[in-house]
């Protein structure tokens, strides 16, 4: 349908949608501008599940066995907690090096014949004339920011902050590492995306930030990064076996602490120009779905633009499907961010009770039933159908509900 195809940010969206046109119809004439050099990325790790991979395998098989050769499985998780630790068996997950990922893309679309335009930065005074504008350009969207009143963009920002760090450490499954401090609790994320090295997401409270010093570590390779760095290197110690951790240089050239935000828009297009990923919607990091929602978009978006007959049509039905399907994943996500804000509900019980309810995270449910009352309704649920059932049928309708109420408070 779309002649000329102009897309704003060179990611994992933007790099496959042009794949997916160009695999639609190679008379697309299609261009992917990308603000910072080719090779340059930030962040370490992608985790994604077989389901994402079964779908690109069924898009474009091409693209999806280097994806596959290129990443790493693990089918554990591992939790440790004062001292203690449990293992217990889960779906397989995959990780895969966010520059790797971006290079397999850029590979595959240029053989397809995308033209790709690194160091070209787009805003609202250059935007390319094209059929179809798609801002796949992150969070801080260049292109929705210049229209944010009319796309109506709102973004709550998470009580705890975060930092994103690699190691040389090698996980052998996902693991969880929750250490108690003199001023709180800090915790670990880590797993692996290659055979040499992992990803280490570490999180804590404002007050454990503070009282740990670690809220001063902000000087680009200075004393205060520098010891920072290997404060969480002896927290984690127990699970890093020696190996460093490494910060991520930012645009700035400081490894920051965030606060992740939650970015909502009321509308996801303006003429011919339409949002992909993050730059529509995110998801909190704790459901390692980022990614994968983004190239579900890319899958959305290409769908629409085959089957309707012309733009504001096509553009509208990848809006509402897209916020049909993202109603589950977000709802999980609010309930997985707050799990972590409210730990202290749960880091007093048994560890594989703990780890038990830290896999039921997602669930609307549990923030309103005693954790030991739930532990045991979710043991007997595993054990009855019709208490599956019951989940299963609960479940999605509390989130609706959820997702309602938050509309209804916007309006």
């Amino acid at each position: 349908m779309c002649v000329k195809v102009a897309c704003v940010g060179g990611g994992p969206a933007g790099l496959y949608l042009s794949i997916l046109l160009k695999r639609q119809d190679p008379s697309h004439d299609i261009t992917v501008y990308e603000r910072n050099p080719e090779g340059s990325t930030y962040g370490w790790g992608v985790t994604y599940w077989r389901a994402l991979l079964d779908r690109l395998h069924a898009h474009d098989p091409e693209s999806a066995r280097a994806v596959e050769e290129s990443s790493v499985r693990w089918t554990q998780g591992v939790a440790h907690v004062r001292g203690l630790s449990t293992r217990q068996p889960g779906d397989a997950g995959h990780g895969i090096g966010r520059h790797k990922l971006l290079e397999i893309l850029a590979d595959r679309a240029r053989a397809l014949g995308v033209r790709l335009e690194f160091d070209h930065e787009i805003t609202a005074a250059n935007v390319p004339d094209a059929d179809l504008v798609v801002a796949a350009d992150g969070v801080h969207s260049a292109l929705r920011t210049h229209h944010a009143g009319h796309f109506g963009t709102e973004l709550t920002p998470g009580r705890n902050p975060y930092v994103w760090l690699g190691t040389t450490k090698v996980f052998d499954s996902f693991t969880f590492a929750f250490v108690e401090t003199d001023h709180g609790w800090i915790w670990c994320y880590g797993y692996p995306f290659s055979d040499e090295r992992s990803t280490c997401v570490i999180e804590c409270g404002p007050e454990t930030l503070a009282g740990l010093g670690l809220d001063r570590a902000c000087e680009p390779g200075g004393t205060a990064e520098s010891d920072a760095l290997a404060r969480l290197e002896k927290l984690f110690a127990h699970i890093l076996d020696g190996h460093p951790l490494t910060g991520r240089a930012a645009a700035d050239g400081s490894t920051s602490w965030l606060n992740f935000r939650t970015l909502t828009n009321r509308t996801w297009h303006r003429g011919n120009l339409v949002l992909l990923g993050d730059a529509a919607h995110t998801t909190h990091y704790s459901i390692g779905a980022g990614t994968t929602l983004a190239l579900e978009d890319a899958f959305a978006l290409v769908a629409a633009l085959r089957e309707c007959p012309d733009l504001p049509q096509a553009l509208a039905r990848y809006e509402r499907v897209r916020r049909s399907e993202l109603l589950s994943p977000q709802s999980a996500a609010r309930y997985s961010a707050q799990w972590y804000e409210n730990l202290d509900r749960y880091i007093g019980l048994p560890p594989e009770r703990m780890f038990a309810l830290l896999g039921q995270r997602h669930s609307p449910l549990l923030p309103h039933v005693p954790p030991q009352l739930y532990y045991r309704l979710d043991r007997a649920a595993g054990q009855l159908e019709s208490l599956r059932r019951l989940k299963r049928w609960l479940g999605p309708r509390l989130a609706r509900t959820a997702h309602a109420r938050e509309l209804a408070s916007r309006e």
